[in-house]
C-alpha cells in the first residue's frame, strides 16, 4: 500500500458487500420439513469485518440495506461485534436481502439455500451512491466476487475500486465463485478473473478455480493469476499454498515469487460454514501485523478453526497472544495439533487443544 494511504487511513480494513438476514434451521432436514428457523446474519464481507473487529482491528463495513426492520437488525448486529457501520446507507425503496438454509454441509448435495435477494438494497450499490471517502481511507479494502454478481451497477463499482489510482489501499479480493448468482450466461468466470488480476491480494479455492477457469493445481492457478503480489490458493484438507512476490534489491533482477505451503489443522468440526471468510480474516489480521507469510496462513487456519468448532458463521477468535503461540509452533507440533469445541477460550489449558 502507498505511504499516503497508510497516513490517511481511518480504518485498518474496510469490507464492502451485501449482508443479509439468514434464517437458520431449528433441526436438520429439507427446507420443506423444517418447522422453524432462528435469525442470524450472513454476508462474506461483513463476516470478515466482524472477525477482524473481534480480533482488535479497526474494521468498517460499507453496504446498503433497506429502511426496514431487517436492515435495523443487520446494522445493530454487525456493530455489536465492534465494526464501524457509519458508512452503511439505507434504501427507502428496496428491501434488505434474506435467505434460508439447511443445516447440512454446503458441499453436499443435500444442502439447500433459498435466497430472497433479487432487487435488494445492496444490489443497487454503484459508483454513484457509495461513500468513496470511507472506502479509500483504509489500509486494506476487502472485496469479493459475490458483490460483482449482484447487478451491473455492483460490477461497475468493483471494476472502479480495483482500478489503479494514486493512494489506492491494498485491495484484497476473495473470488467466491457462486455460479447460481450469475444471470448473464457464462460471464461470471471471465469477470472474476479480471477482478482478481486487478487486485493485490487474492483468495481462491483450488476447486473453484477449476470450476470457473478450468485450471487445476497451484502452479496452474498462479500462471492464470500472475498479477497479484499475494495469491492464496485454498486446498481444503491439504492446506493452502501462498504465492508471494517480493521485490529484489537495486540491481538484483526481477522480483522473486515464492510459494509457501502451510498444512491445515485437524479440527473436530461442528458446522462447516463460514470457514472461508474466517480464514481471510485471520490472514488479513496477520498481514496488518506484517507477520511472515507462513504465520499469516497459520492465523488464517486458526481463525477458520474457531468458526468450524461452533454452530454458526461467526464466533470470537482466540486471544491474540494464544494464537501467536500456536502459530509459532514448529512444523511437527503444528502437524499434530488438534482443535475441538471450546479451544478458543482454552489458552492452552483445555483438553480440546491437544497434540496427538
Amino acid at each position: 500500500m502507498s505511504g499516503s494511504a497508510a497516513r490517511t487511513a481511518t480504518a485498518d480494513v474496510v469490507c464492502l458487500g451485501e449482508s443479509m438476514v439468514t434464517f437458520l434451521p431449528s433441526q436438520p432436514g429439507r427446507l420443506a420439513d423444517v418447522p422453524s428457523f432462528g435469525r442470524g446474519i450472513g454476508g462474506a464481507e461483513s463476516n470478515v469485518a466482524c472477525a477482524l473487529a473481534a480480533a482488535g482491528h479497526r474494521a468498517k463495513w460499507v453496504g446498503r440495506v433497506g429502511a426496514d426492520g431487517f436492515g435495523d437488525h443487520l446494522v445493530d448486529a454487525i456493530a455489536g461485534y465492534g465494526v464501524d457501520t457509519s458508512a452503511v446507507r439505507r434504501d427507502p425503496d428496496r428491501p434488505t436481502g434474506i435467505y434460508f438454509r439447511t443445516a447440512t454441509d454446503r458441499a453436499t448435495d443435500a444442502h439447500e439455500v433459498a435466497y430472497y435477494r433479487a432487487g435488494s438494497a445492496a444490489s443497487a450499490m454503484s459508483p454513484h451512491n457509495v461513500p468513496y471517502d470511507d472506502l479509500l481511507a483504509t489500509r486494506v479494502l476487502h472485496l469479493s466476487g459475490i458483490t460483482a454478481a449482484l447487478s451491473a451497477d455492483c460490477l461497475a463499482l468493483l471494476h472502479d475500486l480495483t482500478a489503479a489510482r494514486d493512494g489506492r489501499p491494498l485491495v484484497s479480493f476473495d473470488v467466491n465463485h457462486r455460479p447460481g448468482l450469475w444471470r448473464e450466461g457464462g460471464t461470471g468466470p471471465e469477470v472474476l478473473l479480471d477482478l482478481a488480476r486487478r487486485s493485490d491480494l487474492v483468495f481462491v479455492g483450488e476447486d473453484e478455480a477449476e470450476e470457473a477457469w478450468g485450471v487445476h493445481g497451484t502452479e496452474a492457478i498462479r500462471a492464470a493469476l500472475p498479477e497479484p503480489d499475494v495469491l492464496v490458493v485454498k486446498r481444503g484438507s491439504d492446506g493452502v499454498t501462498v504465492f508471494s512476490r517480493t521485490a529484489a534489491g537495486p540491481g538484483a533482477g526481477p522480483a522473486q515469487d515464492t510459494a509457501t505451503t502451510v498444512p491445515s489443522l485437524r479440527v473436530d468440526v461442528v458446522a462447516a460454514v463460514g470457514a472461508g471468510d474466517a480464514f481471510a480474516a485471520g490472514f488479513l489480521s496477520a498481514t496488518l501485523r506484517d507477520l511472515p507469510v507462513r504465520d499469516r496462513a497459520r492465523h488464517g487456519h486458526l481463525m477458520a478453526a474457531a468458526v468450524l468448532t461452533v454452530p454458526g458463521d461467526l464466533t470470537g477468535p482466540p486471544p491474540r497472544a494464544y494464537a501467536d503461540r500456536l502459530a509459532a509452533l514448529d512444523d511437527e507440533a503444528w502437524g499434530t495439533l488438534r482443535l475441538g469445541p471450546g479451544w478458543t477460550v482454552a489458552d492452552g489449558a483445555n483438553e480440546e487443544v491437544r497434540v496427538t
